[in-house]
């Protein structure tokens, strides 16, 4: 039980290197896009709109498709109303008072552990992360749930109880419904990976500077 704490702490103490300080900076600006592209999209095809309707969801706002005669979150809405499921506001999406600051406040602690280079602190940023992006889509998936299972029983067109896809494709009504990661949601997916390499190239680094 002694050696298991004190290789603990001796992994936790461990210093970060310059290649893996670059790295974690690199990791902190992968999360600039998310404030400029979406970080998923949900496609509905019908034979009333074969070309699809698109639902862009940002780290801040609902965005529908857009044409010079039609407004895809509308035509959504609109739908959504004979279903009697209720309309999609963005303030009805709590986490998108949230997620922005918590992005802006990953990077900010990115920056810390480069300017500080302590291993205890790219852990702490590893795990907050992990559990930011765990969290964030258990909270998309819960409220997917909420509005396919609150209907109105006094619509014009009744349907079972649903949970749109977070993943993949599902058939609802007349509707293929399609919902994936777009850009936004890449680029965050990327960023553990970049920290765990930033782990592993300074573990590498302090064994090889013991063993030498």
């Amino acid at each position: 039980m002694h050696k298991m704490i004190e290789k603990a702490t001796s992994f936790f103490e461990t210093p970060v290197d310059l290649k893996s300080r670059i790295i974690i900076l690199v990791a902190g600006l992968m999360l600039l896009p998310t404030y400029f592209f979406p970080l998923w999209k949900m496609t509905l095809y019908s034979n009333q709109f074969p070309d699809g309707l698109v639902l862009n969801i940002y780290s801040y706002r609902l965005e529908g498709g857009k044409s010079p005669n039609r407004d895809d979150l509308k035509e959504i809405n609109s739908l959504n109303h004979y279903i009697g499921m209720r309309e999609l506001k963005e303030d009805d999406f709590t986490e998108f008072k949230w997620i922005p600051f918590v992005v802006g406040g990953v990077m900010l602690l990115a920056l810390r552990v480069v300017v500080l280079g302590k291993m205890s602190k790219l852990v702490d940023l590893f795990v907050l992360f992990t559990y930011f992006g765990l969290f964030s889509l258990w909270s998309f998936y819960h409220k997917l749930y909420l509005y396919g299972h609150d209907l109105d029983p006094r619509a014009a067109v009744t349907v079972p109880p649903f949970t749109p896809p977070i993943f993949g494709h599902e058939t609802m009504a007349n509707f293929e419904v399609f919902n994936f990661p777009a850009a936004g949601s890449y680029f965050m997916a990327v960023v553990p990976l970049f920290l765990l390499v930033a782990m592993w190239l300074s573990r590498k680094s302090m064994l090889r500077i013991a063993s030498a």
